[in-house]
């Protein structure tokens, strides 16, 4: 019992001396919010796309009869995807054939019958007039090959068209349709993007590349979890000609390294650009703070902050890039408070 009533005995003299309760049973480890030393960048939102990415659409009506593929498969060129019922298309081009043949025939004969008259001609047997007649039958059978073999060749490629294949290797991101759907001219049936060309697209005011007077190199950010956050220097940006008169942005691409792990068409992505005078929206800039100081709980994202008697409040941050151990916010914080590095600590405080 005597380390109870001692213990007791000595809170109420600290008491008594005006020193808080919280004070002697946490010991606070803090440190004030600095200014970010990356002011001189600014952030823009941005999206992962697909360099080459393309909408496979029917070219033929028909019932979907073979699905070989489905989302996230990934393919090779020539591959075949999906079939559509091409029994009448068989049946047309094995009509088509046919004619040839029988054309082919003709020809034959109207060739026989062409050299003979061409030999009887020769030896005065016939007149003129039979020789250029037989000779106009040999050119009209001719003609006649000519044009069935062209239209058997139509039907052959429109044949082809009930079996659709990859144009290219890469990975299948939709398939709209389902076995035994109704394939029409135009539908689409699946699209298809190359992994291996991605690039980031954000909208940029044009007074950003007003004061820098050129296209500046950008860092590219892929926001996530801090163990698979990424940091990508782009080699490659194309800046648009272009610029939007309802918004006076300009679309900027960056290209991303190929083979970049985790990274889809679709996801978000931030693009950070040299600029020089930049500052955020709110005209400050940004302050750093530790990243072991940040609590999140739920959909809120805070720190702990002294008040002017030294309690921790619990505050509520914006937060921006992470680089390191060190993390911007954005607002929710005043330069030169200070910031619990232990929120568990501060949060026994009461």
């Amino acid at each position: 019992m005597f380390p109870i009533h001692f213990a007791r005995s000595a809170l109420a003299v600290l008491l008594a001396l005006g020193a808080p309760a919280w004070a002697v049973a946490v010991d606070l480890r803090a440190a004030p919010a600095q200014a970010s030393t990356a002011a001189n960048t600014s952030g823009f939102d941005g999206v992962v796309e697909a360099v080459r990415q393309t909408v496979i659409a029917a070219q033929v009506p028909g019932a979907v009869v073979q699905l070989g593929v489905k989302v996230g498969d990934r393919v090779t060129a020539g591959q075949v995807l999906l079939r559509i019922d091409a029994r009448a298309a068989d049946q047309n081009a094995a009509a088509s054939e046919a004619q040839v043949q029988a054309a082919r025939a003709s020809l034959e004969v109207a060739t026989k019958d062409f050299e003979r008259q061409k030999q009887l001609f020769q030896k005065d047997y016939i007149s003129q007039a039979a020789l250029e007649r037989a000779e106009s039958e040999f050119k009209s059978t001719q003609a006649q090959v000519t044009a069935q073999m062209a239209q058997s060749g139509a039907a052959r490629t429109q044949s082809g068209f009930y079996v659709v294949r990859a144009p290219f290797a890469g990975v299948v991101a939709e398939v709209p349709v389902s076995l035994g759907d109704m394939a029409m001219p135009g539908r689409a049936l699946l699209t298809l993007y190359d992994p291996a060309a991605l690039r980031v697209t954000a909208a940029v005011p044009q007074t950003v590349f007003a004061l820098s007077g050129a296209t500046p190199s950008p860092r590219i950010e892929l926001p996530g979890p801090p163990a698979v956050q990424q940091w990508i220097v782009s080699a490659h940006t194309q800046l648009l000609p272009t610029i939007d008169p309802a918004t006076h942005t300009v679309q900027l691409r960056a290209d991303l390294p190929a083979g970049t792990p985790g990274v889809t068409p679709g996801m978000f992505a931030r693009l950070w650009l040299p600029v020089s005078g930049a500052a955020t929206a709110s005209g400050a800039a940004p302050l750093n703070v530790s990243r072991t100081s940040i609590v999140r709980r739920a959909e809120m994202t805070g720190l702990y902050v002294l008040d002017p008697s030294g309690k921790p409040v619990l505050r509520q941050v914006r937060l921006g890039r992470v680089e390191g151990d060190q993390v911007e916010v954005l607002s929710g914080l005043m330069p030169g408070e200070r910031v619990v590095a232990d929120p568990q600590a501060a949060a026994r405080v009461r």
